[in-house]
């Protein structure tokens, strides 16, 4: 057994004084209110959250964080400097840029990330001798850094689309793609299920797949998450319309995509009818705030979506800035931007982005919580801080930040003790990896 006294604990709907949280292995098996530590206890000062999910993560973008602002442009054009990132990677160089971006995670309290993966094969569209060996990479990356990972395994058949039709695969995508989405799927069940590890499925866009090809990757994901991109451009909608006659969201609905199990990223730009069918299908949305406004993508409709029944969670997605706190923050203040309202989400319904319903996205539905049965993952976050020090217990959620974070423990295991990573320095690591990939430009 292992108990850790909270000097708060927020428990669903709050801060709570005072609690006792007590585990076996990797699960919780009590929660107590106690005034004080019972002997053998570990403290943690500040409050203490269930662990953050990352719902949706592109860790090779962390490359990229500090090196596109020189240009100006739009999403198009930083999508080609990307392109130039996933051009030069291979199943070693991955590990050692998603190990180090997984342990920035922990340092910011996240305990499980959905990695949202279609770097799958060799520069210029070969085959590696294990198929999956750059998924496999981003496994070890999680288990190194010591988090959960849901693997979503991406299929992505082509180049774009126009007004005309689906373009070819360029040289950089060509290792996006398995030829079709049959291949796509047999590749897909060769993947493993295991400890720490759920494997889900993704639908790049509806740039990538052609709705002909949607159902294949519904069936193949049945009954595990299922991730698409969807609308975060206007030319994404614009060239589905000419094509399909339809918004993107309804393609996806005409193709059985959409419900409880799939998870809609950005949702930036939607019609009323898209936000009517993401909500009666129960489909969740993940938001990646800092992502949407670092590329100009714009504000969804996320106040509109959660009342029409859509769950919410987040995601740091091409990490200008590794901070689940940071995006829950700006959820809230995006929405005062557009709305002219403060308070449009409740600080409770941050936390619950950030926490229960992040990882149900995942698959993982026994975490997010502190009660007994769920995983034994703590987040405990300084209240004295210079950010933080003063606030109202329950406002933290809108203060605090990753530098916040002191203790981080994963499945009962302590990841991040006094603010550092048990890998060591985190920074070094990453700039090791990153610095390496500029020795391959």
């Amino acid at each position: 057994m292992t108990a850790w006294w909270c000097e708060y604990a927020d428990l669903g709907a709050g801060p709570v004084a005072g609690v006792r949280v007590v585990a076996e292995g990797e699960h919780i098996v009590t929660v107590e209110r106690a005034d004080a530590p019972a002997a053998g206890d570990s403290r943690l000062a500040g409050i203490v959250f269930p662990g953050f999910a990352n719902a949706h993560s592109h860790a090779f973008h962390r490359a990229l964080r500090g090196r596109t602002h020189d240009r100006g442009g739009s999403f198009w054009t930083w999508r080609q400097q990307m392109y130039a990132v996933a051009d030069r990677l291979d199943p070693d160089s991955y590990l050692a840029l998603a190990r180090a971006a997984y342990a920035e995670m922990a340092l910011a309290g996240v305990t499980c990330v959905g990695e949202f993966h279609y770097l799958h094969h060799p520069p210029g569209g070969g085959r590696y001798t294990d198929p999956n060996v750059m998924g496999e990479a981003l496994v070890q990356a999680a288990s190194d850094a010591g988090i959960r990972l849901t693997l979503l395994d991406a299929c992505y058949l082509a180049g774009g689309l126009e007004g005309t039709g689906h373009l070819p695969l360029d040289a950089v995508q060509s290792r996006f793609s398995d030829g079709d989405a049959d291949a796509w799927a047999d590749r897909f069940h060769l993947l493993p299920a295991r400890a720490g590890v759920r494997i889900g499925a993704a639908v790049h866009s509806v740039r990538a797949v052609p709705a002909s090809r949607l159902p294949v990757v519904a069936r193949a994901a049945a009954g595990r998450p299922l991730h698409v991109h969807l609308s975060e451009q206007p030319a994404e909608n614009d060239a589905c319309s000419a094509f399909y006659g339809r918004t993107p969201t309804r393609v996806l609905h005409d193709a059985g995509v959409l419900g409880a199990d799939t998870t809609a990223v950005h949702a930036t730009h939607l019609t009323g009818g898209d936000v009517d069918l993401l909500g009666r299908s129960g489909t969740a949305v993940c938001a990646c705030p800092s992502t949407e406004a670092d590329l100009a993508d714009g504000v969804g409709p996320l106040r509109r979506l959660r009342d029409a029944g859509t769950p919410l969670c987040l995601g740091s997605d091409q990490h200008a800035m590794t901070d689940l706190l940071g995006e829950a923050r700006l959820l809230e203040a995006h929405e005062r931007l557009v709305s002219g309202e403060r308070g449009r989400f409740r600080p409770v319904e941050l936390v619950a982005a950030l926490t229960a319903d992040g990882h149900r996205a995942l698959g993982w539905a026994d975490a997010g919580r502190l009660a007994p049965g769920m995983r034994a993952d703590l987040v405990a976050v300084r209240l004295d801080s210079p950010r933080t020090a003063g606030c109202a217990p329950g406002q933290l959620v809108m203060v605090a930040g990753a530098t916040d974070v002191h203790t981080v423990v994963v499945d009962g295991r302590v990841v991040v003790s006094d603010g550092r990573h048990v890998l060591g320095d985190v920074g070094r690591l990453l700039a090791d990896a990153i610095h390496a990939l500029e020795g391959q430009a």
